[in-house]
């Protein structure tokens, strides 16, 4: 069964790791533009963050016949420096018109400040003038009234609920997601956030509609496999394959799909795998390694 790992920061992850979600059956992912554990001083790291992510990385994942996209936006937490926010939302609209970006994303709220506020609405905006699907990152803390606050925000912005995926979903928050009509992601960590297992529950009592896994894999402590593992455990608990593939595949398909830039024949209809090939005169190889060249037509 092939799957879509929707939300994963593949910037901090190693080459092992595509090559163990490809063997596992991961054929895409969506790498959403976040905080990295240091705070950008200024608007040039940022520039260079998101030209990486929407180049070496989507470089780096074909090489392993992995197919990589993005979403492009402020995240919260650094909405708090205004000085840097304001020359980060000047270079958005540039870097969210290129291809293979998916979503504004992932914009929302973290301590819910005024700042935040502010820079959340300028997005959503954004995404409405250049009509793209959002990526929602709720908060860890006061989840219940950051996700209520934030689907009522891009109501009073007239976004529809079917462009929108609320991320970070756990069982306080799914209803009223559900409820609402927006899309419910759920990222699946091996300590915190939401397990396998709790997954597969939610699944058994709320059906599969609109539901999505992913692992927000990223540099802490997290799991690129989540979403196979997760498939694994639901096929186990006699969860049917149809909503299996729903939540680990078709749901986030339909959802970033609305954008036009991702689609089945991106993984169905590959570019052959050629590991000789360059970026900038950079290899993904080290010394001595036989590279993969696929020669299938």
């Amino acid at each position: 069964m092939p799957y879509i790992d929707p939300h994963a920061h593949m910037i901090s992850r190693t080459t092992d790791d595509y090559e163990a979600m490809a063997k596992a059956g991961v054929v895409a992912v969506i790498e959403p533009a976040f905080w990295t554990g240091q705070a950008r001083t200024n608007a040039g790291s940022y520039r260079d963050y998101l030209s990486h992510i929407l180049g070496f990385e989507r470089f780096r994942a074909g090489q392993f016949g992995i197919c990589h996209y993005c979403c492009i936006g402020l995240n919260s937490k650094e909405a708090n420096n205004e000085e840097l926010a304001e020359a980060v939302m000047d270079l958005l609209p540039s870097f969210a018109v290129k291809e293979g970006v998916v979503a504004i994303g992932e914009i929302g709220y973290d301590e819910q400040t005024a700042l935040e506020d502010k820079y959340f609405r300028l997005q959503l905006d954004l995404a409405r003038e250049l009509d793209l699907p959002v990526m929602i990152h709720t908060p860890h803390r006061d989840k219940k009234r950051g996700a209520s606050r934030s689907m009522d925000v891009i109501l009073e912005h007239k976004l529809s609920p079917n462009r929108v995926v609320i991320d970070h979903v756990n069982e306080e928050t799914i209803q009223e997601v559900k409820d609402r009509g927006f899309w419910a992601a759920f990222s699946i960590y091996p300590h915190s956030k939401m397990t396998a297992e709790r997954m597969a529950a939610l699944v058994k009592q709320y059906g599969a509609e609109r539901l999505i896994v992913d692992s927000a894999c990223d540099w802490g402590i997290s799991d690129p496999l989540s979403v196979p593992k997760t498939a694994e455990l639901m096929a186990a608990q006699g969860i049917s394959d149809s909503d299996i593939r729903l939540v680990t595949y078709a749901n986030a398909l339909a959802a970033y799909g609305q954008s036009g830039q991702i689609k089945e024949d991106d993984w169905l209809k590959p570019a052959p795998i050629d590991q000789r090939t360059l970026y900038q005169g950079n290899t993904v190889l080290r010394g001595g390694q036989t590279p993969q060249v696929d020669t299938k037509s």
